[in-house]
């Protein structure tokens, strides 16, 4: 069994991730500076003995972070805000510079450690570094159609240089690898990340109007959080991936506006949909993940269907909300 870092582990994958890790029987250091995560989502491991919890910002020096004693066997870093909402006060455009310099000076330093410990490495990129793709389905040889400027790119660029990064130091002898994350959603979502399907789903349950940007007529490819995280740990595990760039996503591509009517659908909910704000600056028309080389190289794709998923997450949405009400 291996010692795990998981930098980012308080967010909505990294809190899975360690508990998928922890259930594979290894020991797990979840780094969290609490930005966008909370501690929350990995409340019910505080008090299992192979986790420790490092409250630190891995943008500093990580001489001062507190790791425990012993080697280190693997690094996933996936510290970094993700949501693109500009109305979400977790979101990249709430926190900037924390985005840019987690996944810049973040992986400079959790590149160098892993380094240090003949550790396997592990950048978690995303689909945004396609930018609003001229290319359909996206696979992991396009190289994007970006802006260096726009309101997104201290998201969309902060990742493409972490991926630089992660290759230079590839190329200086790092076992790492880089997964290039598509739209994630399910259980332990944050309500007020105000991510899309979380959105829907919580205006639903409420009856309250679904607001769509643009027309709705933008798609995204959904993956469930489950398929996410074994491939994540697939493509850390799995031999021969170190210097590979892997899309972890799903091919099954609807419109904004069409999950927004399956959302009403499950939830049985009389909620309008409305149109209420233009498609913001840059926001992509199309996504979605051309998965071949993941199904080639680490055996992997999504096994949860779109309804199963959503029906869990309006599940889950459920819960939160009585939970609300009840405090």
């Amino acid at each position: 069994m291996y010692t795990c870092l998981v930098a980012g582990g308080a967010g909505f994958i990294g809190s899975h991730l360690c508990r998928k890790l922890l259930s594979s029987g290894h020991t797990v250091w979840c780094v969290d500076n609490f930005v966008s995560g909370t501690k929350d989502a990995i409340i019910d491991l505080l008090d299992h003995d192979r986790f420790r919890l490092i409250e630190y910002n891995v943008s500093h020096p990580l001489e001062g972070a507190g790791f425990p004693e012993g080697p280190i066997d693997a690094v996933f870093h996936l510290a970094s805000p993700a949501s693109p909402n500009k109305h979400s006060a977790i979101s990249y455009f709430a926190h900037p510079m924390e985005t840019m310099d987690a996944n810049t000076i973040g992986t400079k330093h959790l590149a160098t450690l892993a380094k240090q410990h003949h550790a396997r490495f592990l950048f978690a990129s995303t689909s945004e570094a396609y930018g609003d793709p001229l290319v359909h389905p996206q696979s992991e040889d396009y190289r994007g159609n970006v802006s260096t400027t726009g309101p997104r790119s201290v998201y969309d660029e902060s990742k493409r240089f972490g991926e630089t990064l992660t290759a230079h130091f590839v190329r200086l002898g790092l076992d790492g690898r880089i997964i290039r994350i598509f739209n994630t959603y399910g259980p332990g979502m944050r309500l007020d990340d105000m991510r899309m399907l979380i959105d829907f789903i919580r205006r639903a349950l409420s009856n309250e109007p679904i607001h769509i940007f643009g027309d709705g007529m933008q798609t995204r490819s959904l993956c469930y959080i489950d398929d996410m995280v074994e491939g994540i740990i697939r493509a850390m595990w799995t031999e021969k991936t170190s210097g590979e760039v892997i899309n972890i996503g799903s091919e099954d591509e609807h419109t904004v506006n069409e999950y927004a009517t399956l959302v009403k659908q499950y939830t049985g909910s009389d909620s309008e949909i409305v149109h209420s704000e233009p498609l913001p600056i840059d926001d992509p028309l199309r996504r979605r993940a051309d998965i071949t080389k993941a199904r080639t190289l680490l055996g992997w794709e999504p096994g949860v269907s779109l309804e199963e998923g959503i029906r869990r997450t309006i599940a889950y949405v459920q819960s939160q909300l009585a939970k609300e009400h009840n405090s």
